[in-house]
């Protein structure tokens, strides 16, 4: 039952107003970024290589620390929770991913990949904004969440934002917020800034009201790792199961730029992310909705294939995409292992464009005009 206070909401503000314009698919997309830039050539290690253990004298992976997965790719020991995903079909993984002219600052590779932009180009959205954009101009900012307390740029479109939320508890009880509520009932000013800021208050109030409601209907009794991460992809499991019409789920995991001591560091991380990746997916399973889930993990580039002086790695180019799902087209290492013989500058060469599996989780997945959205026309990767 809607609160008092919504019901003041005036109906050209409400949120509710367009839901139905999105197909509803019953499909959620969960977007992992591992920041900082993730060493993938220890997670996932091409142990053939010669050329990995010799400019990697103290940081390759070692042999007892390695669970072979094909002829040529292995896994760290470290994330040995995602095993059962690969036996089982539920996960791809796309080696060498990255973009033309790729920049190794933080910052703007992050910016690239979040607005889906070229190395010298400006885009002044994200690109799962511009799908809420694309979607309906009037979408309820919960169609796409971030766990966290503010909101990346990645789903910030031209008109319409995601919500970002860490509790919906919290959200709900500060939008009940006699302060936050005052003048709610507004109608139209006039002032375009002023309307607006009715508009995206409105909105808030809307979908977190929606949130929290849809936040009781579920209680997971699986055990997720005490770990910011792992809370976080409960809250997400929950919303997912509890039936919520949210289409992209975000969610940001720091602590990658190991330019030192990175073998501790690196295992540490990455055995938090698999355990709360092997939680969040027994979740899903145990209650039908791993087949309407399709988890995407990145980082803003890779590092490079020569371990530093400080026992560690600088920043690199490109990188592994993780995808995972019950509903895979293709399995496994789907396209082929890192090349250590032919880098550009120390640093390996993409093969795939990050915008290709943007394109294709657009188009395959969410049913969207992945052309319009990306701005360009991008092949597809076949793992949906």
């Amino acid at each position: 039952m809607l609160c008092s206070g919504t019901l003041l909401i005036p109906k050209f503000l409400s949120a509710f107003e367009y839901a139905a314009a999105v197909p509803q698919t019953g499909r959620a997309l969960v977007i992992i970024q591992l920041s900082g830039g993730n060493d993938g050539l220890n997670m996932f290690v091409p142990f053939r290589s010669d050329i990995y253990y010799k400019v990697r004298p103290t940081l390759a992976v070692k042999e007892n620390n390695l669970i072979r997965m094909d002829d040529e790719m292995a896994f760290n020991a470290a994330i040995k929770p995602l095993q059962p995903l690969y036996d089982q079909g539920y996960l791809a993984v796309i080696n060498s991913v990255g973009y033309p002219n790729p920049d190794l600052s933080h910052f703007k590779s992050m910016d690239i990949w979040h607005s889906a932009s070229g190395s010298n180009q400006f885009i002044p959205s994200g690109w799962i904004g511009r799908y809420l954009d694309a979607s309906c101009p009037g979408c309820p900012a919960h169609l796409a969440v971030e766990a966290d307390d503010t909101l990346s740029f990645a789903l910030k479109g031209e008109k319409v934002n995601g919500l970002a939320v860490k509790n919906p508890s919290l959200l709900y009880a500060a939008t009940r917020d006699k302060h936050f509520q005052r003048n709610e009932s507004a109608g139209i000013t006039g002032n375009a800034n002023l309307d607006f800021l009715y508009k995206v208050k409105s909105q808030t109030i809307s979908s977190a009201e929606y949130l929290y409601d849809k936040s009781k209907i579920f209680k997971s009794s699986e055990t997720y790792p005490v770990h910011e991460l792992g809370k976080n992809l409960k809250m997400i499991a929950g919303l997912i199961i509890s039936g919520i019409e949210t289409k992209v789920y975000y969610v940001s995991f720091s602590g990658f730029d190991t330019h030192s001591n990175q073998k501790g560091t690196q295992d540490n991380l990455m055995g938090i992310l698999a355990e709360s990746i092997s939680a969040f997916t027994n979740d899903l399973k145990k209650n039908n909705r791993l087949n309407d889930t399709m988890v995407m993990i990145f980082s803003e580039f890779g590092r490079r294939v020569k371990q530093n002086v400080s026992g560690g790695t600088d920043h690199g180019t490109a990188n592994n995409v993780c995808i995972i799902s019950g509903r895979l087209a293709k399995k496994g290492f789907i396209t082929p292992p890192p090349d250590l013989s032919d880098l550009d500058n120390g640093n390996l060469k993409h093969k795939t464009d990050f915008r290709s599996v943007y394109a294709t989780l657009l188009k395959k997945w969410l049913h969207a005009d992945d052309e319009a959205i990306l701005r360009n026309k991008f092949p597809m990767v076949d793992f949906i």
